[in-house]
């Protein structure tokens, strides 16, 4: 794990004489299906589902019915997603599009691409920019900790980063924890989605 490797990097690099710079990279923000309540859920081109936030621990997958935990992540996903844009489930192997905005934490979607869906695959709106922290609660603990490593690591990367203010964030933990300018990691952007592009010279 982490806390045995990373001083073992330094201790080698420092006996081999060779500069050796280390990467941390934060999860970001992640989103993913529910359970499921049976066995996998055949998703059929052309058939409809409801897609939505979890009502209650009951709530899960099952025919006709596509569910997400309750996150701020994932309500915020959903509440972004409109009529015509495009969800991608387990990295795109199969597709859904979002036929009617039901409420903010529910849609009616519609099977463009199908397979059998199973719990807790990932999610992706690659047309969408979400409306929440670049860092979970997760990542600021990671990032915590890895500004207090001795040494640094040189590199901190955000994921998902769509605009400059994700970038800030991190800026903001490190002024918190008054790292010192010298010993401040570089921060790497990760561009994984259109709205990174358009926001490029503000990151």
């Amino acid at each position: 794990d982490f806390e045995r490797v990373y001083p073992l990097i330094r201790k080698t690099a420092a006996e081999l004489g060779k500069k050796v710079e280390v990467l941390g990279d934060l999860q970001g923000p992640k989103f993913r299906v529910a359970e499921l309540e049976g066995e996998p859920v055949p998703l059929v081109e052309g058939e409809i589902f409801e897609f939505g936030i979890c009502k209650d621990d009951t709530d899960n997958i099952r025919p006709g019915r596509i569910t997400m935990k309750s996150t701020v992540e994932q309500r915020a996903l959903v509440k972004a997603a409109k009529p015509g844009i495009d969800l991608l489930i387990e990295d795109g192997l199969m597709k859904v599009n979002v036929i009617e905005k039901v409420s903010e934490t529910e849609l009616k979607v519609k099977v463009v691409r199908g397979g059998k869906l199973k719990a807790r695959k990932g999610v992706n709106v690659p047309d969408v920019e979400i409306d929440c922290a670049a860092l979970t609660e997760k990542d600021v603990e990671d990032a915590e900790y890895l500004l207090t490593l001795d040494p640094p690591c040189e590199y901190i990367c955000v994921s998902f980063a769509q605009k400059g203010q994700d970038l800030q964030e991190l800026i903001d933990i490190m002024d918190r924890l008054q790292v010192p300018k010298e010993k401040r990691p570089k921060i790497c952007p990760k561009i994984e989605k259109p709205q990174a592009f358009t926001n490029i010279e503000g990151i």
